[in-house]
């Protein structure tokens, strides 16, 4: 990689530094504010990357010629049904009480703009999210934590206690919002290369053994 090249995350979220930091790329953060109202008739696979798309460039007019701006959205959907972050406490308890017991997809976006040239590359990870039968004891414990409150679903895959999904067969990085292997490749297509193990790395992270990182670093798209 380009010593001179620095990645730029348009984000504030915690989940996709810590994530994004298992390359060992400099980088940093800039947040970005945009709107995430859905469009009318507009695909949980659209809306993502919109967003993604939306926040790179609400971002790219602070950035330098030498960066490379990621962007990140991620979404619930059950049934078709579009879940977004909760309103208060009751919205959060809806929004838990539908997931429980059923799988569910989550839908990431992400966006790269090479600052330099405009080029932009984009990729969507869709990944099948089986809940556990949790209580309702369960739910009231975990929105007193406040956790919550600003997770599309209601809901953190990695959150110790309330420990929400039954088992994983899809990008668990991607259901927490940055899913490494797809900004790997994509990354990769802008001639940039990451100076540690990520997939290793992200599963030493997550303590979880990905059966589909290798088809995706290979092009492939493993579907839900």
């Amino acid at each position: 990689m380009n010593e001179k090249i620095a990645l730029v995350l348009a984000s504030n979220s915690p989940r996709r530094r810590q994530l994004l930091a298992l390359g060992n790329w400099a980088f940093k953060v800039n947040v970005a504010d945009v709107d995430e109202t859905l469009f009318a008739n507009e695909t949980p696979g659209d809306y993502v990357i919109r967003l993604a798309l939306e926040k790179v460039l609400a971002v790219k007019d602070k950035a330098n010629a030498e960066n490379i701006i990621i962007g990140s959205d991620t979404t619930v959907v059950d049934g078709g049904s579009i879940l977004g972050k909760p309103n208060d406490a009751r919205d959060a308890e809806s929004m838990l009480k539908q997931l429980r017991g059923r799988t569910h997809q989550v839908y990431t976006g992400i966006a790269l703009y090479r600052v330099q040239d405009g080029k932009m590359l984009t990729e969507l990870s869709v990944t099948d999210v089986p809940m556990r039968n949790y209580s309702d004891d369960e739910i009231t414990a975990y929105i007193k934590t406040g956790d919550p409150m600003d997770k599309a679903g209601a809901y953190a895959i990695q959150h110790p206690d309330f420990d929400p999904v039954e088992s994983m067969q899809g990008c668990y990085a991607s259901v927490m919002g940055l899913p490494m292997c797809h900004v790997m490749r994509a990354l990769q297509k802008l001639d940039v290369r990451p100076a540690a193990d990520v997939p290793m790395a992200c599963q030493n992270l997550l303590n979880y053994q990905c059966p589909v990182s290798s088809a995706i670093l290979r092009g492939e798209n493993p579907s839900p």
